[in-house]
């Protein structure tokens, strides 16, 4: 039986065949809840929800909700066990693969094309972005700076700003730019250089994937 973990690092490789250069990121969280991977491409985001054969749908419904919200395409990856049912499970616009193992090898299969996402909302979708970020895209626009002003203030000043194509790829080089070995002096540095309280190093706790 394939598990989660023994489908991420073939599934990437599949992803780079299929669509291109892209960045994967992985455990993001969206609402109240967290993706198991997005795919960053050049002008779009995907969000990945992965089904093994040893997950079940328990948590599958609030999922979906969070995913339609946050990502242009959305995309359900499932083992054998899942394959017959998963399209009652999923909008129509959702993509699906198939996963299964054939001898030592890690098998993929299209079996629905994802479609645009008629549900996602900007002002979700930009929440992947990181102050640091969001202060660049506004240099690259002209934007005022907003130094005082909360994440959630600019991120939404921005989705009101910038027209959609642009900030779509804008978004998207940010992502493929981002270095997540310096995330905590990236943004301590920002606040620092924007008169903001610094924040204290947190310990971060280790989650296991629920089903």
């Amino acid at each position: 039986m394939l598990y989660d973990k023994d489908i991420r690092e073939p599934l990437a490789f599949y992803l780079e065949e299929i669509y291109g250069k892209n960045r994967i990121l992985e455990e993001q969280v969206m609402g109240q809840s967290r993706a198991d991977m997005v795919m960053v491409v050049h002008d779009a985001l995907y969000g990945i929800e992965i089904k093994s054969d040893a997950d079940s749908y328990a948590r599958l419904d609030r999922q979906v909700k969070d995913y339609n919200l946050y990502y242009d395409y959305d995309l359900v990856v499932v083992g054998t066990r899942h394959a017959a049912h998963i399209k009652e499970h999923v909008p129509e616009w959702w993509g699906i693969i198939t996963v299964e193992q054939v001898g030592d090898q890690v098998d993929f299969y299209m079996l629905r094309e994802p479609q645009s996402n008629p549900q996602m909302d900007w002002n979700c979708k930009i929440e992947i972005l990181w102050r640091p970020e969001l202060a660049h895209i506004q240099e690259l626009n002209a934007m005022h700076a907003y130094k005082q002003k909360s994440k959630r203030f600019v991120a939404d000043k921005i989705v009101e700003t910038v027209p959609k194509e642009t900030l779509a790829v804008q978004l998207s080089e940010e992502l493929f730019e981002r270095d997540y070995t310096k995330i905590w002096e990236t943004i301590q540095n920002f606040r620092k250089e924007n008169g903001q309280k610094l924040r204290r190093r947190r310990r971060r706790r280790k989650t296991k994937k629920q089903a």
